[in-house]
């Protein structure tokens, strides 16, 4: 999304709804990914929207009331860097 928010948001759950708070979470407008993953969080979600308040509407508003949501920690995303981007980048003049 050229000119939107990125963010990695990290999400402690209860353990016995990890999966359907999976679920719950990627059917939300604005949350690309989620992943469920080993270590101290239980889930990792990928938010892309256009403006910073969008970013707040999903995850203060919607995420963190979500049945099963422990805690939450967002990173905003400064740069994205895609596999794509990167080769296009040494492809000039290819």
């Amino acid at each position: 999304m050229v000119g939107g928010v990125s963010a990695v948001v990290l999400i402690k759950a209860e353990t016995s709804s990890v999966n359907e708070l999976a679920q719950k979470l990627v059917e939300l407008k604005g949350v690309a990914e989620v992943f469920s993953v080993a270590g101290q969080y239980d889930l990792v979600a990928i938010v892309r929207v256009k403006e910073n308040e969008q970013l707040a509407e999903v995850v203060s508003d919607k995420m963190r009331k979500l049945p099963g949501v422990q805690l939450t920690e967002t990173m905003i995303a400064f740069r994205v860097f895609t596999k794509a981007a990167v080769e296009g980048m040494f492809d000039l003049g290819s």
